[in-house]
């Protein structure tokens, strides 16, 4: 296989960023199964818990129901508030399990990827339009999924209900000869164990259901190696940009750099590769402070810039290289250095008082370039 074919093929898993866009855009899993497992089941709870004042308020609700009004047969343009006022009690006799079921359709969302309000969601989506869509929508590899889906669905209901039905057959046949009341009460008992037991299939098929979404959504969101690559270039900026923007930096921190140079007190130079400029100021500086430093080019640069500003020189190979390699721009110098250092700061303010006699001599330094315990 070829490396664009592979490049091609959705292989790696979605990123953060992409798992964030289709949450935006409301493309998140959903288990239609489990939202209905959740919504019968909690149905059902609440009708065998609750049953009692359901049951004393629909009774209610039934004799005020059949009960005539006779004010209604002098006043029939109230009969249309009489319905009103009916359906309004009906309402409230079942208004428990009605609050326990839209309770229980938050379960499904909340469990499989949490509550998500979208506008883009809401928006039409021209794709669903095209007919090569709907045909491989229908005839497709989901369209099976849903064909077996359907299937299993029948068959665990359908098994389920028939298990407790085969079960409880001496108790439905026992009906016919036992008193109303009795019999009433044995086919409730009966009608709640056939919905229980609905509601355990459901539960089951909402189990395998809602993991096989999870894994459909991911695997509809998986990317390409080029997808992959361009997002990331996306979110962190290409190369040859980041590389121009360190170049800037880095031409901005030289020319902070040279604009430093005339105000330092001595360059310690290679003579030729190494050059590090010191400025030190007694009362506001526990040592002196390295405000240039560079190698090559920029050495030469500093260089440059300390003759052309008058800014003394001296050349101490050994402890040019140490400075550089120890040193930080803008920090303190190294302890170990500080007593070279001082001699050559009190060579050049010799310079800087001489006038007659003997020039003062540059003092001998005795400098660990690499320092104790490093290797060359």
């Amino acid at each position: 296989m070829s490396e664009n074919e592979q490049a091609g093929e959705k292989t790696e898993l979605p990123t953060e960023k992409r798992l964030r866009d289709a949450q935006e855009q409301g493309n998140i899993p959903r288990s239609k199964e489990l939202a209905t497992a959740a919504v019968f089941t909690a149905a059902v709870v609440a009708l065998a818990t609750l049953s009692g004042p359901v049951a004393d308020n629909s009774r209610e609700w039934m004799k005020a129901a059949l009960s005539p009004d006779p004010s209604l047969l002098d006043t029939p343009q109230a009969l249309f508030g009489h319905a009103g006022w009916l359906i309004l009690r009906l309402m409230l006799a079942v208004s428990p399990v009605i609050a326990v079921c839209l309770l229980a359709g938050f379960i499904a969302p909340v469990l499989m990827g949490g509550l998500r309000f979208s506008n883009k969601a809401l928006m039409p989506d021209l794709k669903r339009m095209n007919p090569m869509s709907g045909l491989k929508r229908l005839y497709g590899g989901e369209a099976v999924a849903e064909l077996i889906k359907s299937m299993l669905r029948v068959a665990l209901i359908g098994g389920a209900a028939g298990l407790c039905i085969w079960h409880s057959m001496d108790i439905l046949r026992g009906l016919l000869h036992q008193p109303l009341e009795r019999a009433v009460s044995n086919g409730l008992g009966f009608t709640l164990k056939l919905l229980l037991a609905t509601g355990g299939a459901l539960a089951l098929l909402a189990a395998i259901d809602a993991p096989y979404q999870k894994w459909n959504w991911l695997r509809k969101l998986k990317m390409t190696r080029e997808e992959l690559k361009r997002e990331m270039k996306e979110s962190e900026g290409s190369p040859e940009v980041k590389g121009r923007i360190r170049q800037m930096q880095m031409q901005m921190s030289q020319r902070r750099m040279m604009e430093a140079v005339p105000t330092a007190d001595v360059v310690v130079v290679n003579p030729t590769h190494y050059a590090v400029a010191l400025k030190y100021e007694s009362g506001r500086m526990n040592a002196p402070t390295v405000v240039a430093r560079g190698v090559d080019e920029v050495a030469l640069r500093i260089r440059q810039v300390a003759d052309g500003n008058k800014v003394a020189i001296v050349s101490a190979p050994p402890l040019a290289r140490a400075l550089y390699r120890e040193s930080q721009l803008g920090k303190e110098i190294p302890v170990r250095l500080y007593s070279a250092v001082a001699q050559i700061l009190s060579y050049v303010y010799q310079l800087r008082q001489w006038r007659t006699g003997p020039m003062p001599q540059q003092p001998p330094l005795e400098v660990d370039e690499f320092g104790p315990g490093a290797k060359p």
